[in-house]
């Protein structure tokens, strides 16, 4: 349960207000706080048309928008038509109960065959991200277009003879695909604050994915990214509505070719979003809850959707987050099983009337409902259902439930009316197979390598440039340094082939560039030398160049949930290489290669030139070229389209906050040549948790232990007869001993759990672990409880306890042997224990082992997100202690 600070809602209430004043001066954003005017309870409900356009002739970023007092109608580019119309409902009328369920059904490849596409007269399939034909992450253009054409080609040969379309998570490029041009992520563009390069980089995606035979892009994100600890700040293009709204048109019309009637051979069907209010959860906590106020939501994070749809979107993805804040009266819960989202607002009050598609497994989080089986979402909006595995139980169901009244057939229609409407638009009705289409296996549509180094060079962004050492002069001598100079994976980020875009080498990537490749191209190769970890003298060297930053990472995975923003505590490894080449008499010129702003004081202290560099993609040259002087032909210009912290803590962190206080503001950027000179910074090192999480007092936070991924200072292991000292479990989510495996697990969302099997040959424990003991009586002082989720998959046989160490022998457990015995198989299942459980034996000011459980017969089950909640204990679902005898 997520448990906010008081009064944080009550700071929130007004920020549309302050929002609407915000001006632009000398390209730094100043929050001027005004009055909010009280709706009129008679007004006309607000209407939005096309975007003014700027001298390029793209969307306008506005230096002001209007404050919103409704949810607008959006007149859309698209509009109905009579023929259409006509077309659509001949094509429905004709359609049985199945036929039209098997529309709203989109299974992933993986689980699904061409066979089955027609058997079972699915409208639509999608891969994950990390999911290629035939499981080959090397699959060519040519082995994608051969499952597209078999999957559409069933389709064709059905009896309704709708053929299927293919949708894919294209977030920065066609990401998935080997040999792709992947472009910078979403924050790199924001960055650039122009609008015409994101038409234009939508528009080559849309090229590339028609190359390897996709009919639709799940992109683009338009969250309006308000707290930088969410693990898919990168995806947003800003935390700036204005400039979200304007590139969420111009994404649009880049994706869908500019389309007002049909989809052109230029173009794929685009997706908006996630609906709505996915980057203002709490603490940035990714599938978390929005406490926004409704004049917020539709006045900050609305804002990227009135661009689309009045665009012309066709697709709308609902969002994971919930929207709940009792205390202003909103209960809107799981957006996947809100009407009010949805059916009200959405399609009635925007005027939306495309399809609207739930994300992966999203209908299996709203309460009541499981993966295979969610007739609230259904009648709350969703027309296509992203169901991966579990598609035809979710078939069956759905059709039960149509028979028994649960779902009006009526909805069923409006569904599939939306789908067929989409895909005539699209003109995929009339549309020949994949393989014949404009661009299917052109190399040229999928290395649009010129306009991703272009991309790269707008979005560069000078932070700092002390004695005007950037740019270099060309055949300059320099040393490279840091883990990210020549590492393709760490410049592209997560959503890179993988679906945390991790495990991959630049043998991976044979069209790509890396930065260090790219100064060897334009400083001669012979001028530069490579140290990774800085163990070259640098005395003779006319700059050093430092690349550091973030690790790849995607969606909860890179959530910083309580960790602090101080990049010094998260990657040790980039300081230590700074200090080695810094304070020599050489300039010093690092580029952070990351998905957010983090507190890097240390860093920028160390250095004479600072780049947030962002996450560039293949074409790392673009990197370099604004490093020497005459390669990019203009200079930098990249502004920041997110607020830089000053401290280790300082998030959320935007203009509109009455405490807004940031190093570097909204909209700051040097040019090349200004002068500026940026004075030493406080060093002063930052806590390694942000909050109150222990100690004597009493605990207001969540102390998260493991959340998809171990939660530092913890980590995960296993441990056994055959080797009680503990293998740690791997970045992969696996590890095994001849009584234990671990394997990753889907509890919540996607590869979020452990799959632990105890195989009763022997006594064996499941453990996470700190290497030194923590401070933790704020959490007992706060009736707090041990939370986790869990999925019994085959229960226990012998006895089954639950544990808690403050360094063993120290120990406290329960039995919960019964408990796991009762727990629903095959369901997820929350389990709460109160602290005081642990009582007796466990030392809270000394924990080092916060969760264990130990078993010495078979038993199987799939635990995730494992924290110690305040308050928790006095749940009314919490376990009694005499539950756990």
């Amino acid at each position: 349960m997520a448990r906010r600070s008081p009064g944080w809602s009550r700071a929130r209430r007004t920020t549309f207000a302050a929002l609407a004043s915000l001006t632009l001066l000398g390209g730094v954003a100043n929050a001027a706080p005004a009055p909010a005017k009280p709706a009129t309870p008679a007004a006309a409900q607000p209407e939005i048309g096309q975007p003014a356009l700027d001298k390029n002739g793209c969307a306008r970023i506005e230096n002001t928008l209007p404050t919103l007092s409704d949810w607008p109608k959006v007149d859309s580019r698209m509009r109905k038509n009579p023929q259409d119309e006509a077309r659509i409902a001949k094509i429905l009328s004709g359609m049985t109960l199945e036929e039209k369920v098997g529309q709203m059904t989109q299974p992933e490849i993986n689980a699904i065959t061409p066979d089955e596409v027609k058997q079972y007269a699915i409208g639509s399939v999608l891969n994950g991200g990390g999911s290629w034909p035939g499981g080959n992450k090397h699959a060519t253009q040519q082995d994608w277009l051969n499952l597209a054409d078999a999957y559409w080609s069933a389709s064709k040969t059905s009896r309704t003879k709708i053929p299927v379309i293919w949708g894919i998570d294209a977030v920065h490029g066609n990401n998935n695909v080997y040999g792709a041009t992947v472009f910078p992520q979403n924050i790199a563009l924001g960055a650039a604050h122009d609008s015409c390069l994101v038409r234009d980089v939508e528009n080559a995606t849309a090229r590339q994915i028609r190359a390897t035979g996709q009919d639709w892009a799940f992109a683009p994100t338009l969250a309006v990214v308000q707290d930088d600890r969410w693990g898919r700040t990168y995806e947003g293009f800003s935390e700036d509505p204005r400039i979200t709204r304007a590139y969420g048109y111009e994404a649009i019309n880049g994706l869908q070719d500019g389309a007002t009637k049909r989809i052109t051979y230029n173009g794929v069907i685009a997706t908006a979003k996630h609906f709505i209010g996915d980057g203002g959860t709490i603490k940035g906590q990714d599938q978390g809850v929005n406490p926004s106020s409704e004049a917020d939501m539709i006045n900050i994070h609305g804002q990227g959707y009135y661009g689309a749809l009045a665009a012309g979107t066709q697709t709308v993805m609902v969002s994971f987050n919930s929207w709940t804040n009792a205390d202003l009266g909103i209960n809107e819960g799981k957006l996947h099983g809100s009407d009010k989202a949805l059916n009200q607002i959405l399609k009635g009050k925007m005027g939306f009337d495309g399809l609207v598609v739930s994300d992966w497994n999203g209908i299996g989080q709203v309460p009541g409902c499981t993966n295979a089986s969610c007739p609230q979402a259904i009648n709350a909006g969703v027309d296509v259902v992203m169901v991966p595995a579990d598609w035809k139980a979710f078939i069956t169901n759905t059709v039960a439930q149509v028979n028994d009244g649960q779902i009006p057939m009526a909805r069923i229609d409006d569904a599939v009316t939306r789908i067929l409407r989409v895909k005539l638009r699209a003109g995929i009705l009339d549309e020949q197979k994949p393989s014949d289409r404009s661009y299917a296996n052109s190399d040229e549509a999928l290395t649009d390598k010129w306009l991703a180094r272009d991309a790269v060079r707008e979005s560069q962004t000078l932070l700092k440039n002390n004695g005007n050492v950037l740019p270099l002069k060309p055949k300059s001598k320099v040393l490279v340094v840091g883990k990210s100079a020549d590492s393709i994976q760490n410049q592209t980020g997560g959503w890179t082939l993988s679906w945390q875009g991790t495990g991959n080498t630049n043998a991976d990537f044979p069209n790509a560039t890396s930065i260090l490749g790219g100064l060897k191209e334009d400083l001669g190769d012979a001028n530069v030398t490579f140290s990774e970890k800085g163990d070259v003298d640098p005395t003779g060297y006319d700059a050093v160049i430092a690349v550091i930053g973030e690790t790849p990472y995607a969606e909860g995975v890179g959530d910083l949930q309580r960790k602090s923003l101080e990049a010094a505590k998260l990657y040790p490894e980039d300081l230590a290489v700074l200090d080695k080449v810094s304070g020599k008499g050489v300039p010093v010129v690092t580029a952070y290669v990351g998905g957010r702003p983090l507190y890097l004081n240390k860093e920028i202290n160390r250095s004479d030139a600072f780049v947030a560099a962002w996450l560039p993609g293949t074409e790392g040259g673009g990197v370099a070229d604004m490093m020497v002087k005459g390669k990019d032909g203009t200079g930098y210009q990249g502004k920041l389209s997110y607020s830089w912290p000053k401290s280790a803590c300082q998030t959320p962190l935007n203009p509109w906050s009455p405490d807004y206080d940031p190093l570097f503001a909204l909209g700051y950027g040097l040019k090349t040549g200004q002068r500026a000179s940026v004075a030493k910074l406080d060093e002063t090192e930052g806590p390694t948790t942000c909050g109150s999480t222990g100690g004597g007092g009493t605990a207001t936070e969540d102390l998260s232990i493991f959340d998809r991924t171990d939660i530092a200072p913890y980590k995960s292991y296993i441990g056994s007869a055959s080797n009680w000292g503990g293998t740690e479990i791997g970045p992969d989510g696996t590890a095994e001993h001849p009584e234990i495996t671990v394997t990753p697990a889907d509890v919540n969302v996607q590869a979020d759990g452990l799959k632990t099997t105890w195989t009763g040959t022997g006594a064996a424990q499941l453990y996470l672990q700190s290497p030194a003991t923590s401070d933790l009586r704020g959490y007992p002082n706060a009736d707090g409880a041990l939370e986790f989720d869990v999925i019994v998959n085959s229960p226990p046989v012998n006895r089954t306890v639950v544990s808690m160490h403050c360094v063993y022998p120290c120990f406290s457990e329960v039995n919960a042997t019964k408990l796991f015995t009762d727990l629903p198989a095959g369901s997820k299942s929350t389990v709460k224990i109160p602290l005081s459980c642990f009582a007796n034996g466990l030392d809270f000011e000394n924990v080092n082992t916060p969760f264990l459980v130990y078993t010495d017969g078979p038993f199987s089950a799939s635990f995730a997100n494992v924290r110690w909640s305040p308050g928790g204990a006095k749940d009314p679902d919490a376990l009694k202690c005499s539950d756990l005898t």
